[in-house]
This record gives C-alpha cells, structure tokens and sequence, in this order.
C-alpha cells in the first residue's frame, strides 16, 4: 500500500528551512513543502501542486502553496511573517489529521520572532501542536541509530527540575515513550532504561533524596506490571556504547542529560520526534540557525533523517 506524501512545514522562512528543503530533494527525499514560492533560494525548480498525490519529477520541489505577509530576508525575520508560520503548521495538521499527508515534518521555527509577531502563546512548536491535536500530553524523543532519549523536564532551568519532577510526570513520560516505540518503531517488548536525577543515582541517598524515594519505586512498579525498564542508573555510565546495547530508549530526568550524549553520538543526523500525538510529527534537531541561512552551507542531513524517520513511523502505523 502506498502511502500519503509527507508534508514539510516551511518553519521560517528567514531560517535555514526553505534551503535545506530544496537540499533534501536534491538529494532524492520525496515530500510536498507548504509555504510562500517567494522564500525559496533563488533558481529552485520547483512545481505548485493542489492535489497532494500529484507525481512530480524527482528533484522538482511539489510546493503546496501558502502565501505570507512578506517576502524574506535570510538571517533577518519579519513580524510581519510570523502568523504565516504559525498558519503553516495550523493547515498542516488539518492536512493530516484529515488523512491527506501520512505525515509532518516540521521545518525549525523561532518562538521569540513569533512571540514578537504573532504574540505566540507556546512555549514551542511541540505543545502548539499538541493544542491543535486536542492532547494534554507529549513526549519529545532526540533519534539517531545508535540512540534514542526521552528529557521528562525539557525548557526550564536546571533549578526548577526537582519541583517539576513529580512520580506522575515520569509515569506518564514513561508509558507514552514505552507506547510510542511499539506503535511508531516496531519494538514489539521495548525495553527501557530510566536515568538517576542526582549523581550516581543520588549513592542511596548520600545525594539527594529523588532517586530513591521518587523514581526507584516506581520503575519497580511498572516493573512488576512486565515492563522492561531499568533504574535509576547513573547517567555518567548510560551512554557507552556496550551500555546503549541494552536498552530500546533512555528516559532521562533533564534537557541536558539526554540531549548531550546523542548530540554528541550523532550531531549532524539526529531527529526531534513528538510521541503522543494522533499522528506522525518529526523535526531535524537543530533551529533556524539565522547565522548562516541565505549562504547555502546548511546541512541538510537532519532533515534528510527526519523525513525517512516520518515516512518509516507512518508505514508502520
């Protein structure tokens, strides 16, 4: 059976995004780009498409039309675009919530342009799309071959993680994760491995009281419900590669504790995946990147990774 194309948001358009989407089908990604034809880079061969199943020759861009306010000026965002984007993502999950794309991939967005233009009242592009999916809860997943982390805690300081980390915060972290690898990776028995807030998992109190009496009991609760999940363990010994072979995800307590080992593994190549959701949402792992965008020197190899992980999670669904 064939699937639905992929749709990839423009994110914005002063960003590394439309770049690296032109860069993605040149090397032989197939997708549909919703945006403004204006912010493509200059030469694009690309085709305006209205029916979405419309075959159109490799390494021509199917642009599904989307006018904004402006034109755009690499490096440089415009208030005046800044409901475009978020009108972007807004038709993008009517397109596949209506079953017309099988997927989203979304192109980096930049919440201060947006708060500046469009008074954007989310923290992110992954509770947006949560509020436009009718879901209370998500889970963000960082994705490479060689990892896959789930932070419980994500944009808060570091201060502010032992008031955040509840017990019901990390069991629902969990059971989404554990839902997510069956539904959307094919692991039929996903087996987990759960990280220690403190220093080697707080020494049995010597460290700090969370691991013992919040997050130990509660691995062993769903434990004993048949879940393959491990913890807490030291984070500083998770992440070796002899390490890695033993577990399916690692749920970690922080942003930094999951995000440095698999930018480190895998820098270029790694995958913002949004578990939860009523459908497939993927994201390259990095942002708008306003330093280089307009140069031509972007990588698109993130973007790349995030559409093949798309297409292969809506396969699986």
């Amino acid at each position: 059976m064939s699937l639905r194309p992929i749709l990839l948001t423009s994110g914005d358009p002063s960003g590394i995004g439309p770049e690296i989407a032109v860069k993605a089908c040149l090397a032989g990604e197939r997708f549909v780009w919703l945006g403004d034809p204006r912010h493509l880079p200059k030469g694009t061969a690309f085709r305006e498409v209205t029916d979405l199943a419309e075959l159109v020759p490799q390494r021509v861009l199917p642009v599904l039309r989307h006018d904004f306010a402006a034109p755009a000026l690499p490096g440089q965002p415009d208030p005046a675009n800044a409901a475009g984007v978020i009108a972007v993502i807004e038709r993008a999950v009517k397109l596949v919530l209506a079953g017309e794309v099988s997927a989203i991939c979304t192109a980096p967005i930049h919440k201060k342009a947006l708060k500046d233009g469009a008074a954007f009242a989310f923290p992110g592009h992954t509770e947006f799309l949560a509020h436009l999916a009718g879901v209370s809860r998500v889970v963000m997943m960082l994705a490479c071959p060689d990892l896959r982390v789930v932070p419980t805690t994500i944009h808060i300081p570091l201060s502010e993680v032992p008031v955040a980390l509840t017990e019901a915060l990390l069991e629902e972290t969990i059971r989404i994760t554990h839902a997510g690898l069956i539904r959307d990776f094919g692991i039929a028995a996903p087996r987990l491995a759960v990280a220690g807030l403190n220093p080697h998992a707080g020494e049995g109190g010597a460290m700090g009281w969370e691991d013992e009496r919040l997050i130990r009991p509660l691995v062993a609760r769903l434990a004993a419900e048949g879940m393959a999940i491990w913890g807490p363990l030291s984070a500083d010994t998770m992440f070796h590669a002899a390490a890695r072979a033993g577990y399916d995800a690692a749920v970690c307590m922080y942003h930094d504790q999951a995000l440095i080992p698999i930018k480190t593994i895998d820098f270029a190549g790694g995958v913002n995946v949004t578990l939860g959701l009523p459908f497939v949402r993927t994201s390259p792992d990095h942002g708008t990147a306003y330093d280089i965008a307009g140069r031509g020197v972007a990588d698109a190899t993130s973007l790349v990774a995030a559409l093949r992980m798309a297409r292969e999670m809506a396969a699986r669904r």
